[in-house]
């Protein structure tokens, strides 16, 4: 009998938008069991987990992508599967991807497009604190 090994989830996001950062922090502290780890879009690490996703993968970037078990997901899809993995009552937010993903992606796109001049940027990728680093693949 062989077991299948889990992939550990990976979420790839804008390591200079403060309102990314600051939903990887929440993550992490809804996480447990440490499962999930992280990289930012703008590094090396997260361009070749693109790449061996495909072409396709590359062109349908937004502000968070999720690699796991399943395969690769994009915007609302990914924080809301991302939800669903976490601590609490965040797991019952999966219900939302019962409406149809272009409407949901319509919000996700809204809040995305505007999310620099609401929650800022930085000049550079966020550093994680030493006790999480080792949780950050880049």
């Amino acid at each position: 009998m062989s077991l299948k090994t889990k992939k550990t989830p990976i979420l790839l996001f804008d390591g200079v938008c403060n309102l990314c950062t600051g939903s990887v922090r929440f993550v992490i502290e809804h996480d447990p069991y440490k499962k999930f780890r992280f990289a930012s879009l703008q590094s090396t690490v997260a361009k070749n987990l693109l790449k061996q996703q495909g072409s396709e993968a590359t062109s349908k970037l937004g502000s968070v992508v999720l690699i796991d078990d399943s395969g690769i997901w994009f915007k609302s899809t990914a924080a809301l599967r991302t939800a669903g993995q976490l601590s609490g009552l965040w797991p019952l937010l999966q219900v939302l991807l019962i409406i149809p993903r272009p409407l949901r992606d319509w919000g996700y796109d809204f809040i995305g497009a505007r999310r620099y001049k609401w929650f800022g940027r930085t000049n550079a990728c966020w550093l994680p604190a030493e006790d999480i680093s080792d949780r950050f693949l880049d």
